[in-house]
C-alpha cells in the first residue's frame, strides 16, 4: 500500500528561496597566495622554479616564452597593521543579455585571504642566470670559447626547469641576444661560440645603474644614501674678523639702529642676528663653503646615484666572488664609468667632518656631544637599578607598603621577642 506524503507547508517554502539568496563569506584555501601577473603573457606562460643568481637557493618565478622570465615582489604591510583582502566575482554594470538569462552561470561566493600580501611579476635579465653558467670556475682558470648548448650540457646539476627554458625555441632568440652581451663571440661556421667576458658585464650592470638613476631612485634610497653621503658638516670658525668690523663709536651705533628701525621687521631681525657682538677667540659653528675644486655638482650627484643603484644590482643579484670581480674592474682603466670625482668628493667630505668633531668645544653644555663608554655604562646600569626598583615596588603587596609608612621610633624589633632569655640572678 503506498502512502503520499504530507504537503510542504508554505512557510517552508518561501524560507528556502530566502536562504539561497543570502551569501556567506568563505575564507580562502591554505595556503593562498595572490599573484599579479603581466596581461600580455602567452598562453604558454607558467610558474617555474629556478636557483636564485645571488644565493642559489630553488626560488618560484614566472615565465612567459614571448615576454621573458619575471621575479616576485612582495608587497605588504607591516607587521603591526593586519590587513586582509576581500576577493568578491566580477559583476557587469550592464542589465544581463537574454542569452545569459536563459543560461544562468554559477553563482560564485567570495573569499578572503588572512595575509594582504600581493606577489607582484616584475620582469629580471635572464643574464643574471647565464653568470653562473657562463663564468669559470676557480678550478678550470680561464674560460675557452664554447658553443652555448656545450656550456649548458657541461652542467649535470642545473634545475630541470632552468634547462626547459634555456631550450626553449621561442626564447631561444632573446637567450642568444642577452649571453652576447657579457661574452665575446666568435663564429664557428654556422655556430656561434661564447666566452664570458667580466668587463662586458660591467658595461651591461653601469647601462643598467645609469637607467635606474635617470628613472629616479625611491625616496628612502635617495635619502640615506645620496644627501646624507653629500652633506658637508659644520665646522666651528673663529669670528675675529667680525668683531674688528663691527660699530666702534657709540655715534655709529645710534645711527644704524635707527637705520635698521626704517626697515621691515624680516630686515631687522637679520641685521639684529648679525651685529650680536661675539668675543674674540670664541667659535661659532657656520656652515662651511665648499671649495671650487670638490663642489657638489650634479655630475656628482648623479655618480653617485649611480654608484649606489650598482650596489643594489650587486647584492641583489650577484654572487658575493662576482661582485668582488666588479669592483676590481670598477678602479681600473677598463671601467666603463669613472668614480674618481666622487670617490675625492667622499673623502673631503670625511675629512670636514673629522675636522668638524675634533673642533667641537667640549666646555659648551648647549650642544650636544659624544657620550664616552664609561657614561654609557653609567646610565645603563642606573637605568637597569631604577627598573629593579620599579619591578620590586610591583611585586610588594599592599599591606608591605602600608607597614613601610607605619612610625616604628620607640618601638622594640620583632626579633626582640625572640632573643634568650637573660640568666637569673642567684
Amino acid at each position: 500500500m503506498k502512502t503520499r506524503s504530507a504537503p510542504a507547508s508554505k512557510s517552508a517554502k518561501k524560507s528556502e528561496p530566502e536562504e539561497s539568496k543570502v551569501k556567506t563569506l568563505v575564507s580562502a584555501e591554505k595556503p593562498s597566495k595572490t599573484f599579479i601577473l603581466p596581461s600580455t603573457a602567452s598562453d604558454n606562460a607558467r610558474l617555474v622554479s629556478l636557483p636564485d643568481p645571488q644565493s642559489g637557493e630553488v626560488t618560484r618565478y614566472f615565465f612567459c616564452p614571448d615576454r621573458g622570465v619575471y621575479e616576485f615582489t612582495v608587497v605588504a604591510p607591516p607587521t603591526h597593521m593586519a590587513r586582509s583582502i576581500l576577493f568578491t566575482p566580477r559583476t557587469s554594470a550592464t542589465s544581463p543579455s537574454e542569452e545569459d538569462k536563459e543560461n544562468p552561470q554559477p553563482s560564485v561566493q567570495g573569499s578572503i585571504t588572512k595575509k594582504a600580501e600581493l606577489l607582484i611579476a616584475t620582469p629580471i635579465d635572464v643574464i643574471f642566470f647565464m653568470i653562473p653558467l657562463l663564468a669559470p670556475s676557480s678550478k678550470s682558470g680561464h674560460s675557452l670559447f664554447q658553443p652555448l648548448d656545450d656550456i649548458i650540457d657541461s652542467h649535470d646539476d642545473m634545475p630541470k626547469h632552468l634547462r626547459q627554458i634555456l631550450y626553449d625555441d621561442v626564447f631561444r632568440s632573446s637567450l642568444l641576444a642577452r649571453v652576447e652581451a657579457i661574452c665575446d663571440v666568435v663564429e664557428a661556421g654556422d655556430e656561434n661560440m661564447f666566452r664570458f667576458n667580466e668587463t662586458k658585464l660591467t658595461k651591461e650592470l653601469v647601462a643598467k645603474a645609469e637607467r635606474m638613476a635617470d628613472h629616479g631612485l625611491p625616496m628612502s634610497l635617495e635619502e640615506r644614501f645620496v644627501r646624507q653621503a653629500l652633506a658637508t658638516p659644520l665646522m666651528a670658525v673663529k669670528r675675529d674678523d667680525i668683531v674688528i668690523s663691527q660699530p666702534s663709536n657709540e655715534s655709529e651705533e645710534s645711527a644704524s639702529k635707527s637705520e635698521d628701525r626704517q626697515d621691515s621687521p624680516s630686515t631687522v631681525a637679520t641685521t639684529t642676528t648679525s651685529s650680536v657682538a661675539t668675543p674674540v677667540g670664541e667659535s661659532t659653528p657656520v656652515p662651511q663653503p665648499p671649495s671650487e675644486e670638490f663642489a657638489c655638482s650634479d655630475h656628482i650627484t648623479r655618480l653617485l646615484r649611480i654608484s649606489t643603484a650598482l650596489s643594489f644590482i650587486k647584492e641583489s643579484y650577484l654572487s658575493p666572488a662576482m661582485a668582488t670581480k666588479i669592483n676590481e674592474i670598477l678602479p681600473s682603466a677598463e671601467s666603463p664609468i669613472d668614480f674618481k670625482p666622487l670617490t675625492d668628493r667622499l673623502e673631503e667630505i670625511a675629512k670636514l667632518r673629522a675636522q668638524a668633531l675634533a673642533s667641537r668645544d667640549m666646555s659648551n653644555f648647549t650642544r650636544k656631544r659624544n657620550l664616552d663608554d664609561e657614561e654609557d655604562d653609567i646610565r645603563a646600569e642606573k637605568k637597569r637599578r631604577k627598573e629593579e626598583e620599579t619591578k620590586s615596588k610591583a611585586a610588594e603587596s599592599h599591606a608591605v607598603r602600608s607597614l613601610k609608612k607605619v612610625n616604628t621610633k620607640g618601638m622594640q624589633k620583632m626579633s626582640s621577642f625572640f632573643a634568650k632569655a637573660a640568666p637569673k640572678k642567684t
